[in-house]
């Protein structure tokens, strides 16, 4: 009278999965926003470090003041971070993540049902030698 179908807990566990999954999503895209705001601070600190206050100044490799390599360095982390949220993580959601899981799953039953015909078919000639055996050892 007062308990759920299976239908509706089966929809409840779903929109659960559902909101965990934005969940997750608004807190990667969160960490990227608060990144991308470290590495615009950052990189302002850096040049002003370099170029105001003359830190470093005479640390030029292949041309370019230190703070610029370290900055595009940053930058191509940061285009890292930007490329596993807003496209990897795009492509390979719940339900990338389900059917992988659902073709392992496949294949793991369909190995374990060929090792259940070999371990059938090897207790079957096991017992077929036994029989041979004593009706040999009948007939002596």
């Amino acid at each position: 009278m007062f308990s759920k179908s299976k239908k509706e807990f089966r929809n409840d566990a779903e929109q659960r999965e559902q909101y965990e999954y934005a969940r997750k999503r608004i807190l990667q895209k969160k960490g990227l926003l608060s990144h991308f705001i470290y590495f615009i601070v950052g990189a302002i600190l850096l040049a002003i470090i370099n170029l105001a206050l003359g830190v470093g100044k005479e640390i030029t490799p292949i041309g370019y003041p230190w703070f610029v390599w370290t900055i595009v360095a940053w930058g191509f982390l940061f285009l890292i971070h930007v490329f596993n949220v807003l496209i990897k993580n795009k492509f390979m959601d719940k339900e990338w993540e389900n059917h992988q899981l659902e073709k392992l799953k496949k294949l793991q039953e369909e190995k374990i049902s060929e090792l259940d015909k070999k371990a059938e078919k090897e207790v079957i000639q096991k017992l077929e030698a036994e029989k041979k055996t004593l009706d040999s050892e009948e007939k002596i």
